[in-house]
């Protein structure tokens, strides 16, 4: 098996990220891979999470914040049936945003009540990386950059990627993503029909933010494009021949 890496879609090691958590909408099992997966993006300049920590709900979250040094932001819910959390955050992320000390911001919560946060960021020219389970509504999901998730971050390294691998053949029936695929190829790609695998991946995600090999059960695109058969793959020298770039075409294209 070929190991075709993908580096590209929003990464800049020299992001300044504001990581701010809704404790009652995230699961502390998943703090670990969230970390190293926010390093993919830049720096974690400040690490928030939110919720009421006098009673014995977040008792999983006090145990590991301060191994990661996450500061605890208290908000009593002063109303039953109210979410103050979500309120104290949203006041915080502006108040951040108006620092101008931020390029992006990671909004970790399967709850739609950030979706207008998420939306104001974004038309601040901040980049937004969301963070939640599958059952996050699409709202929030498409208001963010890049949205991951939470699932695909619980594995080990050893363990392998949280999801099922799809087979080749559950791949080419998912129309959804084989459209996709060929359209973000052909739109990414040269007078040849040639598409680098980076532009594929950006593409992918400027259409659909929670797009990610991993939630078919690879950890890299090349290796989802190279499963589905549907594609030729080429790898070729970079321009200064320093590294290898992967090249896709629709087998389709002559």
């Amino acid at each position: 098996m070929h190991d075709y890496s993908f580096r590209g879609y929003l990464v800049e090691k020299n992001n300044n990220l504001a990581v701010l958590i809704d404790a009652d909408n995230a699961q502390p099992g998943i703090v670990d891979g969230l970390l190293a997966e926010i390093a993919k993006y830049g720096v974690a300049n400040v690490k928030r999470i939110y919720g009421d920590w006098t009673g014995p709900q977040l008792k999983g979250w006090k145990e590991t914040l301060l191994q990661h040094s996450i500061q605890p932001v208290q908000q009593f819910g002063y109303t039953k049936g109210k979410n103050a959390t979500d309120s104290a955050l949203i006041i915080d992320a502006m108040d951040l945003l108006y620092t101008g000390n931020f390029t992006g911001f990671c909004l970790i919560s399967s709850d739609s009540d950030f979706t207008r946060l998420a939306s104001r960021l974004r038309e601040s020219g901040l980049t937004v990386f969301g963070f939640g389970e599958k059952k996050t509504p699409l709202p929030f999901v498409s208001a963010c950059d890049k949205f991951i998730y939470t699932e695909v971050l619980r594995e080990s390294e050893e363990e392998g990627p949280g999801t099922t691998k799809s087979s080749s053949k559950e791949l080419k029936s998912d129309t959804k993503l084989v459209n996709s695929l060929r359209k973000a190829v052909e739109s990414s790609s040269d007078e040849t029909r040639w598409a680098p695998l980076a532009a594929v991946g950006s593409n992918m995600v400027k259409q659909f933010p929670d797009f990610d090999s991993r939630n078919y059960g690879y950890r890299k695109l090349g290796d989802l494009v190279f499963a589905t058969g549907l594609f030729d793959i080429e790898e070729r020298p970079s321009r200064d021949e320093s590294s290898k770039v992967i090249y896709i075409h629709d087998k389709r294209k002559k």
